[in-house]
């Protein structure tokens, strides 16, 4: 569906006759269709009778299970939204001039993009294949890629797609190698035959090369999904990358890399209890007689992962002045404890896994929507020079926190719904943020992990300093005068001030406001956040039934 939907869109923008003439608000709600009605048709798929056990498609490179047809319907659902944040904002007196000058002039490239790595993603998440798995990691990947220097005119776009696509293209070369070494070790590339080939293998050599095969392969996708300690990319991307590229990176491609991390990991270990008594040396190079535990080093390198990104992504976060960095290390810190779950890899580990992602998901695109209606309310100044227009600022990000100041003054429903979301992230009761943790330090010290739960414990009480910090500047009131004489320009929360100039210029505030589609979305997830303990056991039973699909298989 998805496939033919591109190929669709592509023969239109190839077309000469209609190049220029398609408004790109309509490859936009047309795209927004496709997923949805691609969502749709995998909800119906999940009334097949025998997709319990898992259906295999083209000769075996693709397995479709319960977990992977229900992810994937989440994947499309969370594209479509992203895709309608993209509509343009509500202007009031605005001329033409100015909405050309806008920049919303790649939305057809965008949302090709999206439908791109979409696809990427769905493919990722059924692969049951090394060949099949490379490919549509690398589909996923160079469409964020390109989607991260969409905005070739900003300096900062193409820096950070530069950084992204050399460390992506690291991590594709480690799960490369590992792929090559399994190969190698095995002559398999079916990752269930490498499965039954580790339950009865009684060689030791066969049996080290895949372990260090699969280190690799989880090292570059631990690489790919910023967790410490290879997050350094992250902060940086996500800083310079404009927000709306901002939402699709720190969503989509974790969510689809982190559910295949799941699916092979559960099957590693389901086959290799037989083998954690066996003792194997890791030969590098010159470097003989290193003892491990072979499979079981996967679990060891999930969990001091976990250990990292639970110090890093909060401690280093308390020191962060510019939002989108510091929701960077947010990121960071939600990986630690989603890391954690799946190293503890119980019925209830498992359940907590899932439930974790999918808060996780909605809780930060509610927040960067949230980003991008704030930065179309504040960001609205024109400069004029003798009647032409000259610059403008409409639709800029949003940088420093220092600018969230005296928000709830402005605009209090958008301010709420932003303390609403960070709250959640701090793991705040009654919120969705708050279960989700819960139940991930429960099913830590129901497994025995002390340490490991002292430590997310801990973590989670600092980092309520960081958003609580942006909490009390968005309910600060801002001082007119001071900004008047201090900042040199006309402040935004001021509606239709002109100041004069030099050389006859000026600069007004445009009145600007999100579309009903955007403000829709978010007073939607916002209200799922807050009243999610009225109605919990949609959600749970859902994420139960998908974690005993994966231990019953």
């Amino acid at each position: 569906m998805l496939f033919i939907s591109i190929l669709f869109l592509i023969m239109v923008m190839a077309i000469p006759s209609l190049k220029g003439r398609v408004p790109p608000i309509l490859f936009q709600r047309l795209s927004t269709i496709i997923l949805i009605y691609a969502g749709a048709l995998s909800l119906n798929a999940l009334y097949i009778q025998s997709i319990g056990s898992g259906i295999g498609i083209y000769s075996g490179l693709f397995h479709v299970t319960l977990i992977s047809q229900f992810i994937e319907i989440f994947i499309y659902i969370i594209g479509s939204a992203i895709l309608i944040a993209r509509a343009l904002p509500v202007y009031v007196k605005i001329t033409e001039t100015l909405k050309k000058e806008f920049s919303y002039k790649y939305s057809i490239e965008y949302s090709l993009l999206i439908m791109f790595s979409t696809i990427g993603a769905s493919l990722l998440i059924s692969s049951s294949n090394l060949i099949s798995m490379y490919l549509s990691i690398e589909l996923q990947s160079f469409a964020v890629y390109i989607l991260s220097t969409l905005y070739r005119n900003s300096e900062s776009a193409t820096s950070a797609g530069l950084k992204y696509f050399l460390l992506g293209s690291l991590a594709s070369c480690f799960i490369l190698l590992g792929s090559g070494l399994i190969y190698t070790f095995s002559g398999l590339t079916n990752l269930e035959s490498i499965y039954n080939l580790i339950s009865v293998s009684q060689s030791s050599n066969i049996i080290q090369g895949i372990a260090l095969g699969f280190i690799f392969i989880f090292a570059g996708f631990l690489l790919k999904v910023a967790a410490a300690p290879l997050h350094n990319w992250a902060p940086d991307v996500y800083d310079d990358s404009p927000t709306l590229v901002t939402i699709w990176l720190t969503i989509m491609p974790k969510i689809s890399i982190l559910i295949f991390i799941l699916e092979v990991f559960t099957q590693i270990t389901s086959v290799s209890p037989i083998l954690e008594s066996i003792e194997i040396s890791l030969v590098l190079g010159s470097l003989e007689g290193m003892q491990g535990l072979g499979i079981n080093t996967i679990k060891y390198l999930l969990l001091i992962s976990s250990l990292f990104s639970l110090i890093i992504g909060t401690v280093v976060g308390l020191a962060q002045i510019r939002i989108k960095r510091l929701l960077a290390y947010s990121t960071i810190s939600h990986i630690g404890f989603i890391l954690l779950a799946l190293a503890i890899n119980s019925k209830q580990s498992i359940d907590s896994f899932i439930f974790y992602i999918i808060q996780y998901t909605l809780t930060n695109l509610n927040t960067f929507l949230i980003l991008l209606a704030i930065g179309y309310i504040l960001n609205n100044k024109t400069i004029y020079k003798k009647g032409v227009l000259i610059a403008t600022n409409i639709g800029k990000d949003i940088k420093y926190i220092s600018e969230f100041k005296g928000i709830f003054f402005s605009n209090p429903i958008l301010s709420i719904s932003l303390t609403i979301c960070l709250l959640s992230m701090a793991g705040t009761p009654p919120l969705l943020g708050f279960f989700s943790k819960q139940f991930v330090l429960y099913s830590a010290i129901e497994s025995g992990y002390y340490f490991m739960s002292i430590s997310g414990i801990l973590v989670s009480i600092i980092s309520a300093s960081y958003y609580l910090r942006i909490i009390r500047i968005l309910h600060t009131e801002i001082d007119l005068n001071k900004s008047l004489n201090d900042m040199g320009e006309v402040p935004a929360s001021l509606p239709d001030i002109q100041s004069s100039g030099q050389g006859n210029s000026h600069l007004t505030n445009t009145k600007v406001g999100i579309s009903n589609i955007h403000s829709l979305t978010i007073s939607s997830l916002t209200l799922l956040i807050l009243f999610f303990i009225f109605k919990p056991s949609i959600l749970l039973k859902s994420t139960q039934l998908l974690s005993l699909s994966i231990f019953t298989n």
